[in-house]
């Protein structure tokens, strides 16, 4: 977070200049608590700004460094030396742990040491346009994060003991004491030697050296179900990487990305198919097979049938995802054909045909930008 000067305290906590020691205080822990990494994770600047909150903080609850800025500002701080400074701390859980202690990072991440869940995985599958519409079984295969299968995930050599860590006592966590410009700050870490398991095998596993955990390479079996979207991602519940220490698994997330059909344009439920016709067949109507999911389809073109015009076939688009029976249609865009490279006597019955035209063989019914606006306009 680029700045050039120091912020206002008062601003930075959004209270007046004659606000109590309780309402800074409430201000601060409610502005803390949206900064945390884990509600703010998205954000890379919620270090920085935490940091400019906790400094905001020290000023305006300290009766003697508040007098101070209101007389001369920060200048007045950093001459007298009372400028906060953080090189004390490690990282922002630290600075929580400084001004909450392990209860407000608790209520967050859980304590050093206990169960962590495991991550999510993120695979894709790619399916054809047939197999979106009517659903499909894909197998999937991709490398996770799972319980040792020798050990069965504690970390010790079949058969061997697992006893209580010596150097935590069996706690999970050690004590960290520095000091700061706020004096001396204790936190809890993870045991280093244990991991905050709070034991330790006497013979670590040989296959996975102890750990309690190892890639595999899982294959599953995903439904795809009818009416899928490209894009839209399927959530498989614990079927991602393995937790620590007892925490739960992960999930599994499959991005569907549907291959494109040549024949079709989706929107939404519906499909759009463009149907070549013939200038002369336009002119006179015929009933014309279309492509649709379920094989050739028979629609009319009525006489006199101009370009861009569409022939509806309720039904007969993609299905409506998690509405079982229900479908879109299929949009039939007429393209009227101009016969090119035309013979001798193709070129005189076209002469003849065009001597003939009378102003109400030529009168639309609306404009091709009209129909357009009106397309886009039904189904943007």
């Amino acid at each position: 977070m680029a700045s050039t000067r120091p912020r206002d305290p008062y601003e930075v906590l959004g209270v007046p200049r004659d606000a109590d020691e309780t309402q800074i205080k409430k201000a601060f822990r409610k502005l803390a608590r949206q900064l945390h990494p884990d509600v703010n994770a998205h954000d890379p600047d919620a270090e920085e700004k935490f940091k400019e909150a906790a400094e905001a903080y020290e000023i305006l609850n300290d009766p003697e460094r508040r007098a101070t800025y209101d007389r001369y500002g920060h200048e007045g701080l950093r001459s007298g030396g009372m400028g906060p400074n953080f090189e004390g701390f490690g990282s922002i859980s630290d600075l929580f742990d400084a001004f909450f202690g392990g209860a407000f990072s608790g209520a967050f991440g859980g304590r050093p040491g206990g169960p962590v869940q495991g991550d999510d995985i993120a695979v894709s599958a790619e399916v054809t346009l047939e197999q979106a519409a009517a659903g499909a079984s894909l197998q999937l295969s991709f490398e996770a994060i799972d319980a040792c299968e020798r050990c069965h995930g504690n970390g010790a050599e079949p058969g061997t003991p697992i006893t209580t860590c010596e150097r935590c006592g069996g706690a999970g966590i050690l004590q960290a004491v520095s000091r700061s410009a706020f004096g001396q700050v204790v936190r809890q870490v993870p045991c280093d030697v244990c991991g905050g398991d709070g034991k330790v095998p006497e013979s670590p596993c040989e296959r996975c050296e102890g750990r309690g955990r190892e890639v595999r390479r899982r294959t599953l079996s995903v439904d795809v179900p009818p009416g899928i979207s490209d894009g839209q991602r399927i959530r498989l519940s614990g079927r991602g990487h393995a937790g620590e220490r007892g925490g739960p698994p992960g999930d599994l997330y499959v991005l569907v990305h549907v291959e494109p059909d040549e024949r079709f344009v989706r929107d939404g439920d519906d499909l759009i198919a463009v149907l070549d016709v013939p200038a002369p067949v336009a002119a006179l109507g015929a009933t014309l097979e279309a492509p649709s999911l379920d094989g050739p389809l028979q629609v009319e073109i009525a006489p006199g049938t101009q370009p861009g015009e569409i022939v509806s076939v309720r039904g007969k688009g993609m299905p409506v995802l998690r509405r079982t029976g229900r479908r879109g249609d299929l949009r039939v865009v007429v393209n009227v054909v101009v016969p090119r490279r035309l013979s001798k006597e193709q070129r005189e019955l076209a002469q003849r045909l065009a001597d003939s035209m009378r102003p109400e063989n030529l009168q639309a019914d609306d404009s091709m930008i009209g129909k357009l606006k009106r397309l886009l306009g039904q189904h943007g």
